[in-house]
Protein backbone atom coordinates (compact mmCIF):
# COMPACT_ATOMS: atom_id res chain seq x y z
CA UNK A 1 0.00 0.00 0.00
CA UNK A 2 0.96 3.52 -0.98
CA UNK A 3 1.03 6.97 0.78
CA UNK A 4 0.49 9.75 -1.73
CA UNK A 5 2.72 13.10 -1.95
CA UNK A 6 0.09 15.58 -0.77
CA UNK A 7 -0.88 12.91 2.55
CA UNK A 8 2.76 13.00 3.24
CA UNK A 9 3.29 16.61 3.43
CA UNK A 10 -0.42 17.02 5.48
CA UNK A 11 1.27 14.80 7.81
CA UNK A 12 4.73 16.08 8.10
CA UNK A 13 2.31 19.59 8.81
CA UNK A 14 0.77 17.82 11.63
CA UNK A 15 3.71 16.71 12.93
CA UNK A 16 5.03 20.30 13.43
CA UNK A 17 1.96 21.59 14.82
CA UNK A 18 1.98 18.72 17.19
CA UNK A 19 5.43 19.32 18.26
CA UNK A 20 3.97 22.62 19.10
CA UNK A 21 1.72 22.37 21.37
CA UNK A 22 3.88 19.48 23.17
CA UNK A 23 7.28 22.45 23.11
CA UNK A 24 4.45 25.18 24.84
CA UNK A 25 3.70 22.63 27.61
CA UNK A 26 7.09 21.77 28.47
CA UNK A 27 7.94 25.34 29.08
CA UNK A 28 4.59 25.86 31.48
CA UNK A 29 5.56 26.02 35.28
CA UNK A 30 2.96 23.14 35.72
CA UNK A 31 2.33 20.68 33.86
CA UNK A 32 -0.87 19.05 35.15
CA UNK A 33 -2.73 21.90 34.90
CA UNK A 34 -1.49 23.15 31.42
CA UNK A 35 -2.61 19.68 30.42
CA UNK A 36 -6.13 19.90 31.41
CA UNK A 37 -5.83 23.67 30.32
CA UNK A 38 -5.55 23.09 26.68
CA UNK A 39 -7.67 19.96 27.02
CA UNK A 40 -10.45 22.00 27.61
CA UNK A 41 -9.81 24.68 24.96
CA UNK A 42 -9.45 22.17 22.07
CA UNK A 43 -12.63 21.21 23.40
CA UNK A 44 -13.93 24.52 23.09
CA UNK A 45 -12.72 24.77 19.34
CA UNK A 46 -14.36 21.31 18.68
CA UNK A 47 -17.79 22.62 20.00
CA UNK A 48 -16.75 26.29 17.94
CA UNK A 49 -16.30 24.05 14.54
CA UNK A 50 -18.10 20.71 15.20
CA UNK A 51 -21.77 22.00 14.66
CA UNK A 52 -20.75 23.15 11.20
CA UNK A 53 -19.70 20.18 10.14
CA UNK A 54 -21.91 16.37 8.70
CA UNK A 55 -21.72 14.80 11.97
CA UNK A 56 -20.05 11.36 12.29
CA UNK A 57 -21.89 8.16 11.56
CA UNK A 58 -23.49 6.27 14.57
CA UNK A 59 -20.99 3.38 13.73
CA UNK A 60 -18.08 5.70 15.24
CA UNK A 61 -19.17 6.37 18.27
CA UNK A 62 -18.38 4.33 20.61
CA UNK A 63 -15.09 4.47 18.97
CA UNK A 64 -15.41 8.14 20.47
CA UNK A 65 -16.16 7.57 23.35
CA UNK A 66 -12.92 4.59 23.63
CA UNK A 67 -10.93 6.96 22.13
CA UNK A 68 -12.09 9.94 25.06
CA UNK A 69 -11.28 7.52 28.17
CA UNK A 70 -8.13 6.23 26.87
CA UNK A 71 -6.90 9.56 26.23
CA UNK A 72 -7.27 10.55 30.29
CA UNK A 73 -4.61 8.15 30.55
CA UNK A 74 -2.66 9.76 27.92
CA UNK A 75 -2.62 13.51 29.23
CA UNK A 76 -2.00 11.96 32.97
CA UNK A 77 1.37 10.16 31.26
CA UNK A 78 2.04 12.85 29.41
CA UNK A 79 1.95 15.63 32.27
CA UNK A 80 4.15 12.95 34.35
CA UNK A 81 7.03 12.90 31.43
CA UNK A 82 7.44 16.39 31.45
CA UNK A 83 7.32 17.11 34.94
CA UNK A 84 10.36 14.46 35.34
CA UNK A 85 12.36 14.59 32.56
CA UNK A 86 13.46 16.78 29.31
CA UNK A 87 11.46 16.85 26.50
CA UNK A 88 14.04 15.77 24.36
CA UNK A 89 14.20 12.75 26.52
CA UNK A 90 10.62 12.43 26.85
CA UNK A 91 9.11 13.09 23.80
CA UNK A 92 10.87 10.56 21.27
CA UNK A 93 10.61 7.55 23.74
CA UNK A 94 6.72 8.25 23.66
CA UNK A 95 6.27 8.86 20.21
CA UNK A 96 9.04 6.22 18.78
CA UNK A 97 7.70 3.36 20.60
CA UNK A 98 3.63 3.75 20.02
CA UNK A 99 4.19 3.69 16.25
CA UNK A 100 6.39 0.32 16.23
CA UNK A 101 2.55 -1.22 18.17
CA UNK A 102 1.03 0.50 15.72
CA UNK A 103 2.66 -1.03 12.92
CA UNK A 104 2.64 -4.61 14.31
CA UNK A 105 -1.24 -4.36 15.42
CA UNK A 106 -2.04 -2.91 12.01
CA UNK A 107 -1.68 -6.35 10.38
CA UNK A 108 -4.17 -8.28 12.45
CA UNK A 109 -6.49 -5.02 12.52
CA UNK A 110 -6.72 -3.64 9.38
CA UNK A 111 -5.11 -6.13 7.20
CA UNK A 112 -2.31 -3.91 6.39
CA UNK A 113 0.83 -5.71 4.53
CA UNK A 114 4.44 -3.58 3.82
CA UNK A 115 6.92 -4.08 1.13
CA UNK A 116 10.53 -4.60 2.45
CA UNK A 117 11.19 -1.46 1.69
CA UNK A 118 8.50 0.55 3.25
CA UNK A 119 9.21 -2.12 6.55
CA UNK A 120 12.64 -1.22 6.01
CA UNK A 121 11.33 2.94 6.11
CA UNK A 122 9.31 2.30 9.16
CA UNK A 123 12.34 0.66 11.50
CA UNK A 124 15.02 3.59 10.17
CA UNK A 125 12.18 6.17 11.40
CA UNK A 126 11.03 4.21 14.51
CA UNK A 127 15.10 3.62 15.16
CA UNK A 128 15.83 7.18 14.79
CA UNK A 129 13.03 8.46 16.63
CA UNK A 130 14.15 6.81 19.62
CA UNK A 131 17.44 7.80 18.78
CA UNK A 132 16.75 11.36 19.89
CA UNK A 133 16.60 10.20 23.84
CA UNK A 134 19.25 12.05 24.85
CA UNK A 135 21.11 12.81 27.99
CA UNK A 136 21.46 10.99 31.40
CA UNK A 137 18.70 8.31 32.28
CA UNK A 138 15.99 9.76 33.84
CA UNK A 139 14.05 6.61 35.53
CA UNK A 140 10.36 8.27 36.60
CA UNK A 141 10.27 10.07 33.52
CA UNK A 142 11.20 7.12 31.58
CA UNK A 143 8.11 5.03 33.50
CA UNK A 144 5.85 7.53 32.20
CA UNK A 145 7.09 7.61 28.64
CA UNK A 146 7.07 3.69 28.03
CA UNK A 147 3.25 3.87 29.51
CA UNK A 148 2.37 6.62 27.11
CA UNK A 149 3.96 4.66 24.20
CA UNK A 150 1.23 2.18 24.71
CA UNK A 151 -1.20 4.51 25.17
CA UNK A 152 -0.93 6.36 21.89
CA UNK A 153 -0.80 3.19 20.33
CA UNK A 154 -3.75 2.21 21.85
CA UNK A 155 -5.83 5.44 20.66
CA UNK A 156 -4.16 5.48 17.35
CA UNK A 157 -5.84 2.07 16.31
CA UNK A 158 -8.90 3.54 18.37
CA UNK A 159 -9.43 6.53 16.52
CA UNK A 160 -8.30 5.15 12.93
CA UNK A 161 -10.95 2.80 13.34
CA UNK A 162 -13.55 5.62 14.47
CA UNK A 163 -12.68 7.85 11.64
CA UNK A 164 -12.95 5.28 8.95
CA UNK A 165 -16.22 4.16 10.45
CA UNK A 166 -17.71 8.38 10.69
CA UNK A 167 -17.72 9.26 7.12
CA UNK A 168 -16.80 12.44 8.25
CA UNK A 169 -13.16 12.29 10.04
CA UNK A 170 -12.57 16.10 10.83
CA UNK A 171 -16.15 16.07 12.20
CA UNK A 172 -15.06 12.95 14.19
CA UNK A 173 -12.09 14.96 15.60
CA UNK A 174 -13.45 18.02 16.31
CA UNK A 175 -16.32 15.64 18.65
CA UNK A 176 -13.43 13.55 20.36
CA UNK A 177 -12.03 16.84 21.65
CA UNK A 178 -15.56 18.03 23.08
CA UNK A 179 -15.85 14.65 24.75
CA UNK A 180 -12.24 14.86 26.07
CA UNK A 181 -12.28 18.28 27.07
CA UNK A 182 -15.57 17.47 29.26
CA UNK A 183 -13.82 14.50 30.50
CA UNK A 184 -10.38 15.92 30.99
CA UNK A 185 -12.13 18.73 32.83
CA UNK A 186 -14.23 16.98 34.75
CA UNK A 187 -11.73 14.67 35.87
CA UNK A 188 -9.46 17.90 36.88
CA UNK A 189 -12.52 19.79 38.42
CA UNK A 190 -13.14 16.56 40.98
CA UNK A 191 -9.23 17.15 41.87
CA UNK A 192 -8.12 20.46 41.94
CA UNK A 193 -11.69 22.43 41.55
CA UNK A 194 -11.58 26.29 41.07
CA UNK A 195 -7.47 26.47 40.24
CA UNK A 196 -8.15 24.84 36.83
CA UNK A 197 -10.20 26.93 36.15
CA UNK A 198 -8.61 30.25 36.93
CA UNK A 199 -5.18 29.13 35.40
CA UNK A 200 -7.30 28.54 32.05
CA UNK A 201 -8.40 32.07 32.25
CA UNK A 202 -5.09 33.34 33.47
CA UNK A 203 -2.97 31.72 30.57
CA UNK A 204 -5.84 32.01 27.80
CA UNK A 205 -3.66 33.39 25.27
CA UNK A 206 -1.11 30.28 25.45
CA UNK A 207 -4.02 27.39 25.81
CA UNK A 208 -5.41 29.05 22.58
CA UNK A 209 -2.31 28.65 20.87
CA UNK A 210 -1.78 25.08 22.07
CA UNK A 211 -5.15 24.01 21.21
CA UNK A 212 -5.07 25.12 17.86
CA UNK A 213 -2.49 23.31 17.34
CA UNK A 214 -3.05 19.98 18.35
CA UNK A 215 -7.08 20.13 17.00
CA UNK A 216 -5.20 20.82 13.75
CA UNK A 217 -2.82 18.38 14.08
CA UNK A 218 -5.07 15.44 15.14
CA UNK A 219 -7.59 16.70 12.23
CA UNK A 220 -5.05 15.92 9.66
CA UNK A 221 -3.74 12.82 10.84
CA UNK A 222 -7.19 10.78 11.57
CA UNK A 223 -8.34 12.39 7.84
CA UNK A 224 -4.91 10.78 6.60
CA UNK A 225 -5.53 7.49 8.02
CA UNK A 226 -8.89 7.49 5.43
CA UNK A 227 -6.61 7.84 2.81
CA UNK A 228 -3.45 5.83 3.33
CA UNK A 229 -2.32 2.80 5.26
CA UNK A 230 -2.90 3.64 9.40
CA UNK A 231 0.94 2.48 10.32
CA UNK A 232 2.71 4.80 7.78
CA UNK A 233 0.66 7.74 8.81
CA UNK A 234 1.31 6.94 12.46
CA UNK A 235 5.21 6.93 11.86
CA UNK A 236 5.09 10.02 9.42
CA UNK A 237 3.24 11.52 12.23
CA UNK A 238 6.07 11.00 14.68
CA UNK A 239 8.44 12.87 12.56
CA UNK A 240 7.19 15.77 14.97
CA UNK A 241 10.11 14.75 16.63
CA UNK A 242 12.24 16.36 14.86
CA UNK A 243 10.28 19.69 15.54
CA UNK A 244 10.74 18.94 18.79
CA UNK A 245 14.75 18.51 18.63
CA UNK A 246 14.39 21.65 17.07
CA UNK A 247 12.00 23.66 18.71
CA UNK A 248 13.67 22.50 22.31
CA UNK A 249 17.48 23.87 21.12
CA UNK A 250 15.81 27.12 20.14
CA UNK A 251 13.44 27.90 22.99
CA UNK A 252 14.15 25.74 25.77
CA UNK A 253 17.99 25.59 25.68
CA UNK A 254 18.48 21.77 25.20
CA UNK A 255 21.81 20.98 22.86
CA UNK A 256 20.90 19.31 18.86
CA UNK A 257 24.15 16.81 19.59
CA UNK A 258 26.04 14.56 17.38
CA UNK A 259 23.92 11.81 18.14
CA UNK A 260 20.88 13.75 17.26
CA UNK A 261 22.46 14.35 13.70
CA UNK A 262 22.51 10.56 13.27
CA UNK A 263 19.18 9.82 14.80
CA UNK A 264 17.75 12.97 11.94
CA UNK A 265 19.55 10.99 9.44
CA UNK A 266 18.19 7.87 10.05
CA UNK A 267 14.65 9.46 10.14
CA UNK A 268 15.24 11.41 6.69
CA UNK A 269 16.19 7.89 5.36
CA UNK A 270 13.64 6.44 6.32
CA UNK A 271 10.90 9.12 5.11
CA UNK A 272 13.11 7.98 1.61
CA UNK A 273 12.61 4.57 1.88
CA UNK A 274 8.52 5.31 2.29
CA UNK A 275 8.26 7.65 -0.76
CA UNK A 276 10.17 5.27 -3.38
Amino acid sequence: MEISLPVTLAVLGAALLHASWNALLKAGADKALDTVAISAGAGLVGLAVAPWLEAPAPASWPWLAASALVHILYFLFLAGAYRWGDLSFTYPIMRGGGPVIVAASGIFVFGETFSALQGLGIALICAGILGFAAGPMQPRALGFALANAAVIAAYTLIDAKGARASGSPVAYTMWFFVANGVVIYGVSGARRGAVAARHLARHWSRVAIGALCTTGAYAIALWAMTRAPVALVAVLRETSVLFAAALGALFLGERFTRRRAFATAAVLGGLAALRL
